[in-house]
């Protein structure tokens, strides 16, 4: 996996969780929901990098 692509996954993470965070503090479930949904967005991605370098060895 790319450096540029493993260290924009982990910012999406981080973003996703501060998402979470603040919308369970305020008692807001769609910006929870978001927040959890940019979580999986950015594994799922950082899975397909995975898989990709795997292939290439």
């Amino acid at each position: 996996m790319g450096t540029e692509d493993k260290m924009r996954n982990v910012a999406d993470k981080a973003k996703g969780k501060v998402k979470e965070a603040t919308g369970r503090a305020t008692g807001d479930r769609t910006i929870e929901a978001k927040g959890r949904a940019e979580q999986a967005k950015s594994d799922a991605k950082q899975a397909m990098e995975k898989i990709k370098d795997a292939g290439k060895h």
